[in-house]
């Protein structure tokens, strides 16, 4: 979730938001390292199109699966660029893990040698937000939860299961709120929306009162 968005360009040398590799680890050169660098190079080339990615390859106990997912506002020129960067970033800094997870503002991607899709993974959790405070707390909370809640609806009824919009804090004010609500789409329409609505009661542990935050999970 993101209640404030910018603009954000990728380059080689953009850091992720955060990430995480599992502690179990995979043999060097064996099968399980062959299947798992095709599926990245599969991912790579699946994911910007339509904005995800998503696929398995070999048998147990040796199978990779793996996700790729952009947010729902980024180009493909920009999608590629940050799957090509979650894809050399992460395996650099996990370089045998069986399971790994990384998240960039405009994209995320995990893989593991266990077939999560379809399962709600709140495992890893990040919260984000703006230093300074807003002037009208009370009321910008409760017009950011609105918010959320609506674009949480919309997005659950949507093949993206994306959302993104604005709402004015006052009527006939000129002062806004934005924000966009996201899944990975191996989600169901239902599980999407209750992951969702989980994480909008976590906001007030991080942003209430902030002029933005983010919360990102691995779906």
């Amino acid at each position: 979730f993101a209640l404030l968005l910018q603009t954000v360009t990728f380059g080689a040398n953009v850091d992720p938001i955060s990430y995480s590799c599992s502690n179990e680890n995979f043999t060097a050169n064996g099968r399980y390292q062959t299947n798992l660098n095709a599926l990245m190079g599969y991912i790579y080339h699946q994911a910007p199109p339509t904005g995800f990615g998503i696929g398995s390859l070999g048998k147990n106990p040796i199978q990779a699966n793996g996700l790729a997912l952009c947010r729902g506002d980024v180009s493909a020129s920009d999608c590629k660029t940050c799957v090509a960067d979650a894809i050399s970033t992460i395996r650099e800094n996990c370089p045998y893990s069986k399971s790994a997870k990384i998240f960039y503002d405009n994209c995320m991607l995990k893989y593991s040698n266990d077939k999560f899709f379809g399962q709600i993974d709140n495992g890893t959790k990040y919260f984000m937000w703006n230093v300074n405070n807003v002037g009208y707390p009370v009321i910008f909370n409760q017009k950011s939860k609105d918010l959320l809640r609506q674009l949480a609806d919309e997005a659950s009824g949507k093949p993206k299961l994306y959302a993104a919009g604005e709402l004015e804090l006052n009527e006939g004010s000129k002062k806004k709120i934005y924000g966009l609500a996201q899944c990975t789409r191996d989600l169901s329409y239902n599980d999407c929306k209750m992951c969702r609505d989980r994480i909008i009661s976590d906001l007030p542990r991080c942003c209430d009162g902030k002029q933005g935050g983010k919360v990102v999970t691995g779906s």
